[in-house]
């Protein structure tokens, strides 16, 4: 038998943020991932952490208070926001982002104009409370590097290089810039060294970046963390959670924890039986494909079940939604791209199956997908259209197609993007009534030339803007559509990741039916359910509550050792 204070299960963002603050406390930790790379979903994310009434958003002049937040969150989630989970998360969101940057090597910057994403609702933020993580240099983590799971091959450019939220400007711009050409020139000269000795760039940046400062940390701490190495049961005597088994090199382990275990395995995004379950429009036989990795089965949550842990099942959507294209690879299988940003940039609209707009596509991605699947409802398939014009495909790209110089005919081959000269051409080849489609276009090309959207409101809030081209007028999320040839990419529902998770208290601890704290047993990131009761408020709130969960549950440990 193998014996440590703290055992953290999983290897994201809330892992390590555990894993780091019980090892300052004094605490032993051992860290165990089931899969042979480390990161999870942190490492496929933008590593954004939503922190209300944070110091770097104070050394900006945003001004920002908990009160504010939690009017905020009051207002998003309604009855189902858990008050103590609320209240836990923006007591203890600062400490624990002020120690990570303190004892680590992460770094975060506010986002000045990055507004939540309803940002007219009582106690929203203009912008401040997301902060970006800075880019790191993933040589630093030496052999470790190979270990560390990549981002998603889609969301990279020239199937390796890693593009940060701030880079995205200047990649928009390098064709009309000299200082964004320069920029962007930096990158790929810096990506081809790179090539030379590593399968992809080591200027890592957004939650790759976060994840590879976080294991160096780890490391230089004397961390210690087993790969391959998935939990198989819970030890538990006399109601406490003790240890774990862990199938390790072909053999079961038991480990003795003595201050506990932490479970933050991901959720369950991965897991097809929990999904068609709990997603309405995969239980109706529509498609859907999750983003994050498929190992994230739902391992957390099944173990802390066999332990007595309860599921809080009353969130207001079981997952972060993104809607999703797939794109086609070598082998002839796919893989999906989330569209984060380009519906809210001026010159693209979304349409459903019949040729209609059905939603305003500066919204938030995890209110787009609502809106499809209500628009689908009464259809044998859940999906939509965003179309653009030459124009706007040519200046932002469109989905995993960047923007000019980069071509566009590998990808019209393969019918990843469709082409056609004619709005009534391009109708057929997607399979609408070309009478409605052009009806369509023509009625939103007549407002957006003048800057405005009656239907639907595109650009009219500090959210929509934020996430259009401020160097676009009269409205930075608004033109018409009539610079030929024009294209088309299908997209379907997918996630980010899950906010169905287990119940939890403000210490982290799981709780069984009758809410009762099981001794021994925490959750934090999507093992734990989502602390916005099910909601997306604004860019970070999966991260955010996963990093701030992983160090509440570890000083809890730590302090039950003391007494």
């Amino acid at each position: 038998m193998i014996e440590t204070d703290l055992l953290v299960v999983g290897s994201g963002a809330a892992g390590f943020s555990a894993a780091l603050t019980a090892s300052h406390a004094g605490l032993d930790v051992l860290m165990v991932e089931k899969e042979r790379q480390f990161g999870g979903t942190t490492a496929y994310s933008a590593g954004v952490i939503w922190i209300p009434a944070n110091r770097h958003g104070r050394a900006l002049g945003i001004a920002d208070s908990k009160e504010d937040a939690l009017t905020y969150l009051q207002h998003e989630a309604g009855n189902r926001l858990n008050l103590e989970l609320a209240s836990a998360f923006l007591d203890n969101c600062n400490p624990a982002v002020e120690f990570i940057e303190n004892n680590t090597h992460v770094r975060y910057e506010a986002v000045p104009i990055w507004a939540d994403y309803h940002p007219t609702k009582p106690g929203a933020a203009q912008g401040g409370r997301s902060l970006l993580p800075l880019p790191f240099d993933g040589r630093r983590l030496g052999k470790r590097f190979d270990q560390l799971r990549a981002p998603l091959r889609t969301m990279m450019a020239f199937g390796g290089m890693m593009l940060g939220r701030n880079d995205l400007p200047h990649v928009f711009k390098m064709t009309r810039s000299a200082r964004s050409a320069l920029h962007v020139a930096g990158m790929t000269v810096r990506y081809a060294v790179d090539r030379l000795n590593h399968d992809r760039g080591t200027r890592l940046t957004n939650g790759n970046g976060l994840i590879a400062a976080l294991a160096l940390s780890a490391e230089e701490r004397g961390i210690e963390l087993w790969l391959d190495s998935p939990v198989v049961e819970l030890v538990q005597r006399e109601g406490t959670v003790t240890g774990a088994v862990v199938q390790r090199e072909g053999k079961r382990q038991e480990i003795h924890a003595r201050r506990g275990v932490v479970l933050a395995c991901g959720g369950f995004p991965a897991d097809d039986e929990l999904k068609s379950r709990y997603y309405g429009h995969v239980r109706d036989g529509h498609a859907h494909r999750s983003a994050p990795p498929p190992g994230n089965r739902g391992d957390g949550i099944r173990l802390g079940q066999s332990a007595g842990g309860a599921l809080a099942e009353d969130v207001a959507y079981p997952a972060a939604w993104v809607p999703v294209s797939l794109v086609p690879q070598p082998d002839g299988k796919t893989l999906p791209f989330p569209h984060f940003y380009e519906r809210g940039k001026p010159g693209y609209i979304a349409v459903d199956p019949a040729g209609r707009r059905f939603a305003n596509e500066s919204a938030s991605y995890h209110d787009f997908v609502p809106a499809m699947v209500e628009a689908c409802r009464d259809r044998g398939e859940t999906s939509c259209w965003l179309l653009c014009d030459h124009r706007a495909i040519r200046r932002y790209g469109m989905g995993a197609i960047g923007p000019a110089p980069l071509p566009l005919g590998a990808h019209i081959r393969n019918g990843y993007l469709l082409s056609a000269g004619s709005w009534a051409e391009l109708a057929a080849k997607i399979g609408v009534d070309s009478h409605v489609l052009q009806e369509t276009i023509r009625h939103f090309n007549v407002n957006a030339g003048r800057g405005e959207d009656p239907d639907f409101g595109k650009g009219t809030d500090a959210y929509h803007r934020f996430n259009g081209d401020p160097t676009h007028t009269p409205n930075p999320c608004l033109a018409p559509l009539e610079s030929g040839p024009f294209y088309a990419m299908k997209l379907i529902p997918g996630d980010i990741g899950t906010f169905l998770g287990l119940r939890v208290d403000g210490h982290a601890r799981v709780l069984d039916s009758q809410g009762a704290p099981i001794r021994g047993l925490y959750a934090a990131g999507n093992d734990m359910t989502s602390v916005m009761g099910g909601t997306y408020p604004g860019a970070g709130i999966t991260i955010g509550p996963a990093l701030t969960f992983g160090y509440i549950a570890a000083r809890h440990a730590a302090a039950e050792a003391a007494r």
